[in-house]
């Protein structure tokens, strides 16, 4: 029973929109708790290749994809992670609103084999909806590796529908799943779902009113589950209920203690699953469980261990950047060469201008930030698939909530380091709007794919010198100066502007996990390195030949470019740079990657040298010009804290829906930013 796999892109789950290439489809819902690996079990099925999160709410947007068991075609709806139907976030609204009114077939719900008891909890619930359901117990040789066992075939017996053990990373282990679902639709009167049964109060009342739906048309609806949920009375679930019913319900609900209701379901739900387990696993004396999260989060390891792992990564990367650096920057020599000679029947300004302004500005942006980016990316996304980064994330969710935050930013904060436009979107897992608008608005002063280029070559080109550990400890730095900012400005708006008590909220610790090394390197290039890289090009060829016009239009025998870095240059002394600096961020405003490169243009058009394509090269420009390890000091400073860029700042806006806070997210990292500089060059200038 082979797979095939085809891929049908994205759709509003919400909704219940998705395709049906022919009636004979089945559509199957994909769901499960945050952190089970139901995402690789969708990409495993599918063949969709997504980027996979170890934290809550990283499946926001959903996707679908189509397989194959030879006699029937599957479309495989990836929902949201959720830990309960009982929708406590928005990500557990939109699962719920699939699994209950977006009609599909059936439901795989996966489960994590270390952890069964807490996932049962949802498969309960999904098995009351009525629907068809296949319970995927994944993860069973991490299970192994911690002394645990899960008897599946008792499991199926004791939930009554079937049970499959996976290794998601086995795609071999995944045919098992289609085989069931395959089973189980062709034959479903087999199955006989387990049904918690509640109490004498809880049923009697439930029985009176799944009496009075009797004369109502609920359709596909469970009425057993839809009498259970006009008894909760939740006022989202009930809206949904009557528009896809067609009629009021809430009148059917009969007088019941809502504090007994709600603890006798959380309870038989919890009871019944500890049972199940106590039947189906068996568990031996753990191996070394809670010895690394000793480490990783303790009181007095997790800040130092946090920190020195960073400034291995950082001293790897500058380290191993210098070599392909110069490589690329004799290929692009060569290639200019070419060009030259390619163009030499052009006019004088043609060639100009798309050799000395498009194609220099190009080949410095990927000379330059290709190498480093092309390391980084990578160590830092292992760090995230082996599941240290959610640790990251625990550790620094106390300082929030001493903030009045919430400790979701955390977690927002910590997509904010791949791109902040990213990270403000990602806010929407944040339930509050006050709490949502402080990541929104604090997010920037976290170090972005576009800024850490910027970062690597001003500290290698400025401070190699005092040590070859130093430049890594002088990014380490500005990434924590960076958080501590972030917790600064958090705290300053949550006692102004934002007033308000901090919620509480759930965060899963996964399970430490072999990093797919092979993987991590390709996803890290192709959408990380790559994707960073194209944007950066696409605005450095249309930057470089404006910058090249601006230099080569005169007024007064001074080019534009002269005209406005003087305009400037006040500005940028009294903050320790100058002012092609300041013209540089200005003019960089579409993208981060661009700055440095938009600089060099500017003093190459007032005849400094030309050959950036190295660190060396870079940092001769820089010194000719004028720059200390003062000014790029300020520099750093100023890149880590300015405004953000023109797509983080429209996603502000379009996720707080005001430009009144897209401006506050651009001031209030601004004006740390001019008070930093300027204190530096009053002190060490």
């Amino acid at each position: 029973m082979g797979l095939t796999r085809r891929a049908t892109g994205r759709y509003a789950v919400d909704r219940g929109l998705y395709l049906r290439s022919c009636p004979e489809d089945r559509v199957i819902a994909l769901a499960g708790n945050p952190n089970v690996g139901k995402s690789t079990v969708f990409n495993g099925l599918t063949g969709l290749h997504q980027h996979t999160g170890n934290w809550p709410g990283k499946t926001v947007a959903n996707a679908q994809g189509r397989c194959s068991d030879g006699c029937r075609n599957y479309i495989v709806v990836d929902i949201p992670g959720a830990y309960s139907l009982s929708a406590r976030s928005a990500e557990e609204q939109v699962a719920r609103s699939f699994l209950c009114f977006g009609r599909p077939d059936a439901a795989v719900v996966v489960c994590d084999a270390t952890c069964l008891e807490r996932s049962l909890h949802l498969v309960l619930q999904v098995m009351e909806t009525g629907l068809p359901v296949v319970v995927c117990v994944n993860l069973l040789d991490e299970a192994r590796r911690r002394g645990m066992s899960v008897d599946v075939s008792a499991l199926a017996r004791r939930l009554g529908v079937p049970v499959v053990g996976t290794v998601a990373q086995k795609k071999s282990t995944l045919r098992r799943i289609l085989r069931a679902l395959g089973e189980l639709l062709d034959d479903p009167g087999d199955a006989t779902p387990l049904r918690p049964v509640y109490g004498a109060a809880v049923e009697a009342a439930a029985a009176q009113v799944e009496d009075a739906l009797q004369s109502v048309d609920l359709g596909n609806l469970d009425r057993r589950w839809v009498a259970l949920r006009i008894l909760e009375g939740e006022p989202d679930l009930m809206d949904q209920l009557e528009e896809t019913v067609g009629r009021p319900l809430r009148s059917l609900a009969v007088p019941l203690d809502r504090g007994l209701l709600e603890r006798d379901l959380a309870e038989t739900l919890h009871l019944t699953a500890r049972a199940i387990c106590a039947e189906t696993v068996t568990r031996t004396a753990p191996r070394g469980e809670g010895r690394l999260d000793r480490i990783f989060t303790g009181k007095w390891t997790a800040f130092p261990v946090l920190l020195l792992l960073l400034a291995a990564i950082f001293y790897l990367t500058m380290a191993g950047a210098n070599v392909p650096s110069s490589w690329l920057a004799a290929l692009f020599d060569r290639g200019g060469a070419a060009l030259n000679a390619l163009l030499s029947g052009a006019p004088d300004w043609v060639r100009s201008a798309l050799i000395d302004g498009v194609y220099g500005v190009l080949s410095s942006v990927v000379s330059v930030m290709l190498p480093p980016m092309a390391i980084f990316f990578p160590l830092f996304t292992l760090l995230e698939d082996s599941g240290y980064l959610p640790r990251v994330a625990y550790v620094l969710d106390k300082p929030f909530e001493k903030c009045r935050a919430c400790g979701k930013q955390a977690l927002t904060m910590m997509m904010g380091f791949g791109c902040n436009a990213a990270g403000v979107v990602g806010c929407r897992i944040i339930d509050s709007p006050r709490e949502r608008l402080l990541a929104m608005l604090t997010n920037n002063l976290v170090p972005c794919n576009g800024r850490f280029p910027t970062l690597l070559a001003l500290s290698a080109i400025f401070f190699a010198g005092r040590g070859g550990i130093v430049p890594a400890l002088m990014v380490t730095g500005f990434v924590v100066l960076g958080v501590g900012l972030t917790f600064l400005l958090t705290w300053m708006l949550s006692r102004t502007v934002l007033k308000g008590v901090p919620s509480s909220y759930v965060l899963e610790l996964p399970a430490y996990r072999r990093p797919q090394v092979g993987q991590v390197v390709v996803r890290s290039l192709l959408d990380r390195t790559l994707f960073v890289l194209g944007r950066a090009v696409a605005v450095a060829a249309p930057a470089g030949l404006l910058l090249w016009i601006l230099a080569h239009w005169t007024i007064g025998g001074v080019s534009m470019l002269n005209h406005a870095a003087a305009f400037l240059d006040p500005v940028g002394r009294f903050l320790g740079m100058d002012g092609v600096v300041l013209l540089a961020f200005l003019l960089g405003f579409p993208a981060n990657e661009i700055v440095i490169p938009i600089a060099v243009m500017i003093y190459q058009a007032q005849g400094a040298l030309s050959d950036t394509g190295t660190y060396a090269a870079l940092g001769q420009v820089l010194t000719a010009n004028g720059w200390t390890w003062v000014t790029a000091l300020c520099v750093l400073l100023f890149s880590l804290c300015h405004w953000p860029c023109s797509t983080t700042l429209l996603t502000i806006r379009k996720e707080s829906g005001s430009w009144k806070w897209a401006l506050l997210a651009a001031l209030a990292p601004t004006t740390l930013g001019v008070v930093l500089c300027a204190l530096v060059n009053l002190v060490l200038g």
